[in-house]
């Protein structure tokens, strides 16, 4: 039934394939800076070099049911999110189970109250959303089909999204010059390569939120701008270019990066109620611009606030007029407590958020993507997830996760009774992490081009299904409820916006491309 792309090739098509995989994706942008051991000795070429993404030669095999179910509910998991970061008082009780075990969740909530002090000056927040998913099979009941199970949902820094389109047009480039000598024809049909969205659904989704932002506020009126904050260097850079370049060539939107380190230098907030955000660009000091919209692409790791100057970066963007891209407190809905909360059996937080919504038909749907996910706390699922976590021969079916984002945070199998040792006798440290279920994915064959070496071998695949989502957060002007994230609200725009999949080695316990643990793929879709 597998369409076999590679197994058969000779040397010659080898080499017709993997010479175009690099040709295309350099002329296409699919690419990123390379890693600085890659340079001679003492030269300094960093901004001056691509070199090919991380890519898997060939599309990998996905189920066509799975893929679809996917995407028909990220809709509904967009309004689930949007509705937990317009619940404060919700959030306040989530997040303070883990504000005196975790320094960065409890910095993050002190900037919400910082800001909720004065008031939010922005009704309007932007979530550019991701869903990952595995495909679960189960093994007891070989007839079942296969189901996707949630890995994470992410809120802030959803990468790969520019890339991701590319990728997809580069697969489907390489089988229109039959690059991909085909064992099983029969089974790929024109269909099999789905069109990936992605840079145009995001730009757009961007767009919307500067346009609902509208005319400036300042006296006299000055230029809008939307502001991606980042770190540099990037190695991910065109992946961000991507996004950037179209609100440029196709909106008309000046758009510019700012590097996380310089926002006190480079920004400033008006002094009146207005608290509009003025941007003044380095290369132009004497320009000033009002900042409809904050993309955050940095941000999200505590190795991005080394210093008290960080988090007043942070407060100085919250308290603005500008749309976040995402709020504080969308930012803080992202955390894996958030993600352990719904997914508790009998949890009745996923009805009270949807119940009343235009995706209260999708709550089964939705509920039918979690994992098995524990806390590590007095509760009884907590102690029950303690005894597991410490055994290492209950420990293997589990990945123990921390509140981070951006890769490389896990800790996986046998290895978690001896971390969890490690933390010290004081339990309550343990309360910072959840125990989720390992979802075991059926591997498959492909080959990983990275850093100009080709590896081949048993992968596994992980799809993630954006969405944009713009809300208002309350019933008037300053956001309804003091501080401007009330339950009240309205989603204004919501759509599913493409996909991403992200390809790794069967023994690889990370999955994270830009962390250096896998490649960016797209799906060739078959029916199971």
């Amino acid at each position: 039934m597998e369409p076999d792309f590679l197994s058969k090739t000779t040397h010659e098509q080898q080499e017709y394939l993997l010479s175009n995989v690099k040709d295309w994706s350099i002329l296409n942008g699919l690419a990123v800076r390379p890693p600085a051991y890659l340079f001679p000795a003492g030269t300094d070429l960093s901004g001056a070099l691509a070199t090919t993404a991380p890519v898997t030669l060939c599309p990998s095999l996905f189920p066509r049911a799975c893929f679809d179910e996917a995407r028909a509910i990220q809709k509904a998991y967009n309004e689930l999110y949007a509705a937990i970061a317009r619940d404060r008082e919700w959030l306040k009780h989530i997040v303070e189970r883990l504000i005196e075990v975790d320094d960065f969740i409890a910095n993050l909530w002190s900037v919400h109250l910082e800001v909720e002090k004065e008031g939010y000056a922005q009704n309007l927040t932007l979530g550019i959303f991701r869903s990952d998913y595995m495909i679960h099979t189960d093994s007891a009941s070989p007839d079942e089909k296969p189901t996707i199970k949630q890995v994470e949902f992410n809120t802030i820094a959803s990468s790969f999204g520019g890339l991701s389109t590319k990728v997809s047009q580069l697969h489907s480039y390489l089988n229109s010059i039959a690059a991909y000598p085909l064992t099983s024809p029969h089974v790929v049909t024109p269909t099999s390569f789905p069109a990936n969205p992605c840079i145009d659904s995001l730009s757009l989704g961007f767009s919307t939120a500067h346009c609902a932002y509208g005319p400036s506020k300042s006296s006299p009126p000055l230029p809008l701008c939307i502001l991606f904050i980042v770190t540099v260097p990037e190695s991910n850079i065109f992946d961000q270019l991507a996004l950037s370049t179209p609100l440029q060539t196709t909106y008309g939107i000046p758009t510019f990066r700012l590097d996380f380190r310089f926002i006190l230098d480079h920004t400033s907030v008006s002094a009146d109620k207005k608290r509009v955000l003025i941007y003044s660009p380095p290369h132009s000091p004497d320009s000033s611009y009002e900042v409809s919209l904050i993309y955050f692409r940095a941000g999200y790791s505590p190795s991005h606030y080394p210093t008290q100057a960080s988090w007043d970066a942070r407060l100085q963007l919250e308290r603005s007029a500008a749309i976040k891209c995402p709020s504080i407190l969308t930012h803080l809905a992202g955390s894996k407590k958030i993600q352990q909360v719904l997914a508790t059996p009998n949890s009745p937080h996923l009805s009270n958020f949807l119940s009343r919504t235009s995706s209260s038909d999708m709550i089964e749907r939705i509920r039918n993507t979690f994992t098995a996910i524990y806390p590590l706390d007095d509760t009884p699922e907590g102690q029950y997830a303690v005894r597991l976590a410490t055994n290492p021969k209950d420990s293997g079916g589990y990945v123990l996760k921390p509140q981070r984002e951006g890769g490389g945070n896990n800790i996986y199998g046998a290895k978690i009774p001896e971390f969890l040792r490690g933390l010290g006798d004081d339990q309550q440290k343990w309360r910072s992490y959840i125990l989720m279920e390992l979802i075991k994915p059926p591997a498959l064959r492909n080959s990983i081009f990275r850093n100009g070496e080709v590896q081949s071998g048993e992968v596994i695949g992980e799809l993630g299904v954006y969405g944009v989502c713009l809300w208002r957060n309350g019933n008037d002007e300053t956001g309804g409820k003091k501080g401007g994230e009330g339950k009240d609200g309205k989603v204004v725009e919501n759509w599913e916006a493409g996909f991403l999949l992200r390809t790794k080695g069967s023994s690889s316990e990370e999955g994270g491309v830009a962390a250096g643990f896998g490649a960016v793929d797209s799906p060739c879709l078959i029916e199971v």
